[in-house]
C-alpha cells in the first residue's frame, strides 16, 4: 500500500484532476497530473514575535484507475493495481511535492510485466514533470 499521506481518495480531487490536469499517454498507461498551488504558513521565528511566510507544498497524492474496459474480472483489475502500486512505491522518494496524480490503465496492459510498468510509469512522470528527468 501507499502511505496514507500519498493516497488520492476523494471524488472531488479525482474530478479536479480530470477537468484541469495535464495528460500524458503511454502504450499501457496514462498519467494525469494537477499541480497544487503553494500554501503559505506563518511560523514564529523568535521571542520578539517576528513572523516569516514560508511556502510549503503538501505531499504528492496518487490515485489509480482501472476501468472494467480493461477486464471484467475484479481479480485481474486488482492485480494490475497492485503492480502499479509497487512501481509507485519505488518512485515515491523521487516525486516532487504538491501534485495530484492519477494513473490510468489501458486495455492492452494485460500483457504487460512489472518491469514494463515501472519503466513506462517513470517515463510518463518525467514527461509530466512530476519527477526530475535526471
Amino acid at each position: 500500500m501507499l502511505p496514507q499521506a500519498n493516497r488520492l481518495r476523494h471524488w472531488r480531487d479525482f474530478k479536479a484532476v480530470y477537468q484541469k490536469g495535464i495528460r500524458r499517454y503511454g502504450r499501457h498507461l496514462t498519467v494525469r497530473g494537477l499541480r497544487l498551488p503553494r500554501v503559505i504558513h506563518e511560523d514564529v521565528l523568535s521571542s520578539d514575535s517576528s513572523q516569516l511566510n514560508l511556502l510549503s507544498q503538501p505531499p504528492t497524492r496518487i490515485g489509480i484507475s482501472v476501468s472494467q474496459k480493461v477486464s471484467k474480472k475484479a481479480v485481474v483489475r486488482n492485480r494490475l493495481k497492485r503492480q502499479i502500486r509497487a512501481a509507485l512505491r519505488q518512485l515515491l522518494p523521487r516525486l516532487k511535492p504538491g501534485w495530484y496524480v492519477i494513473v490510468g490503465v489501458l486495455p492492452n496492459a494485460l500483457e504487460c510485466e512489472y518491469a514494463q510498468f515501472l519503466q513506462e510509469l517513470e517515463q510518463l512522470l518525467v514527461d509530466a514533470e512530476v519527477i526530475n528527468g535526471h
